[in-house]
């Protein structure tokens, strides 16, 4: 009968440990999404807390010194600098008036820094030209025989 107690205090200890590793390391990695209005908002409960802010890319505000990249991102009128420091390359859509996420933390300075920042091009997501605005792209394959 003891093997079988030594057995199943082996067995909780293990699944106790991947629990508790499962629960700690899922809140480690849980970011929200908030725009540059919510972060300031959130005034000193900002700081040094892990957050991902999204907006707009600031007009020509981008830019690279060394292995560091900087720019504005503004949403609703406020503005916040964001600085990136990484070894991963930034994405090529990340220009002026692009949406971007920056995911990272807020130091006292008011500077955001970034540890990953994503970004996408809406010109990509507009309708094809001649199409109002929430209406399909005809079937080209309509009428047609397969093969």
């Amino acid at each position: 009968m003891k093997k079988y107690g030594k057995f199943a205090a082996l067995i909780a200890v293990v699944v106790g440990t991947l629990v508790w590793l499962a629960v700690t390391g899922g809140k480690q990695a849980q970011t929200y999404y908030k725009t540059v209005a919510e972060v300031g908002q959130m005034g000193q409960r900002a700081y040094g807390q892990r957050i991902r802010v999204g907006g707009d890319v600031e007009n020509g505000s981008i830019q690279r010194v060394g292995n560091q990249t900087q720019f504005v991102l503004v949403w609703e009128g406020q503005k916040i600098k964001v600085v990136y420091t990484g070894t991963d390359p930034l994405p090529d859509t990340l220009k002026d008036g692009a949406e971007a996420l920056a995911d990272g933390k807020l130091d006292r300075d008011q500077v955001f820094r970034a540890a990953r920042v994503q970004a996408k091009c809406a010109s990509k997501y507009e309708s094809k030209p001649g199409l109002a605005p929430g209406e399909a792209a005809p079937n080209i394959n309509q009428g047609k025989g397969s093969i």
